[in-house]
């Protein structure tokens, strides 16, 4: 395999490779990237155990000089008979104690602060680094844990609220993410070029012709009462034939912008998830040497679906096993990943005297950030 090409897992001290199996995945919609290594050896004769790994080890997992995950074994699993041992060595990055563990912050509360303050609060208790990669410094009136629930759970309740997201890093890093921060792809994905296979569900079944938000915030000396403290704000998308109402009941303080802001994210979002597809790709690296990552813009040339668009890598897998090294990559338009959306429904319109996709009448073909 290419020196660029090799996954090594470092942990004790030491250096492990020579993996037969490998599974690392990345996506801009979890909160913790994962992997799975797999290695076998011929028993017996085949001397010690090569690799001596224990659950809940702190790890660093990389692709030739690359660091691509930093956390913890989750578990290594022994399978063995009297000619061979398999032995698997999977783990989570370290924001997957956000994902599993309680929110403990005490006091639970916060009052007219940032998303960016409380999100670093919530995931300080663990150990956790949070970076601001959105640009946006959102107050929030009011952010209040709830019983039970992890820290994850409170900081997606409080994204959502605010059009938001979160991932991680190499680094195991919280990273309240900007769509398409990774940068643009040096390479296209063209089907019958280097698309090795393409899965495009197009599921249009929660795409509606009306996007309801509703919730409540709470009142205050000058504004108080039924119409003040119940929120609500609604659009409307005709590019639905039918009735379709989607009713968006919200938690935490909702004010009339984030309302608003809410349903037009929510009608760009449920575009984009419908023209979501993915794609099996030869290697993990792009003909500039670069690896293939998530929150990259990429050209997407897909003649059998009908795309010729620019879209966002949502998820990423590399993987290794018996058919060679490939990524599998998930793709959907970007505009319904933006905390504040470039509005592809007031955008649309076809190019003048240039070839469109088969779905432009939906949805911007070439992407403009703002």
């Amino acid at each position: 395999m290419d020196q660029s090409n090799i996954v090594t897992l470092s942990a004790g001290g030491y250096d492990y490779a020579g993996w037969k199996s490998v599974r690392i995945s990345a996506g801009l919609e979890r909160q913790a990237r994962d992997f799975e290594l797999g290695i076998t050896w011929s028993w017996p004769g085949g001397g010690d155990v090569p690799v001596r790994i224990k659950p809940g080890e702190a790890v660093e997992v990389r692709i030739g000089r690359e660091l691509i995950l930093t956390g913890y074994v989750s578990a290594a699993p022994v399978q063995y008979d009297g000619r061979a041992v398999n032995l698997s060595i999977s783990g989570k990055s370290r924001t997957g104690d956000l994902v599993d563990c309680a929110a403990i912050n005490t006091p639970g509360q916060w009052r007219a602060q940032s998303v960016q303050s409380i999100v670093a609060a919530l995931a300080g208790e663990y150990g956790i680094t949070v970076i601001d990669d959105s640009g946006l410094a959102q107050a929030i009136d009011d952010h209040t844990i709830e019983p039970g629930e992890t820290a994850f759970e409170s900081i997606d309740r409080l994204l959502t609220l605010s059009r938001l997201f979160s991932t991680d890093d190499g680094r195991g890093r919280l990273i309240i993410a900007s769509p398409g921060s990774a940068g643009r792809a040096a390479d296209r994905l063209v089907l019958g070029e280097n698309i090795l296979t393409g899965d495009a569900q197009m599921d249009f079944s929660n795409v509606f012709s009306k996007y309801v938000s509703k919730g409540q915030r709470s009142g205050t000396d000058t504004s108080f009462g039924v119409a003040a403290t119940e929120v609500e704000a609604s659009v409307t998308d005709d590019r639905i034939g039918r009735k379709r109402v989607k009713v968006i009941q919200q938690s935490g303080q909702l004010t009339p912008a984030i309302a608003r802001a809410r349903v037009v994210w929510e009608r760009a979002n449920a575009i984009s998830k419908a023209l979501a597809a993915t794609y099996k790709y030869q290697g993990w690296r792009q003909s500039n040497g670069e690896l293939w990552r998530h929150n990259m813009i990429v050209r997407v040339v897909d003649p059998i679906v009908g795309f010729d668009r620019d879209m966002l890598i949502t998820e990423i897998s590399y993987e290794l096993g018996e058919q060679g090294t490939f990524a599998t990559l998930s793709v959907a338009p970007p505009d319904g990943f933006l905390p504040e959306p470039n509005d592809a429904y007031e955008k649309r319109k076809l190019r003048k005297g240039k070839k469109t996709d088969n779905f432009e009448y939906l949805i911007p073909a070439d992407y403009k950030p703002s």
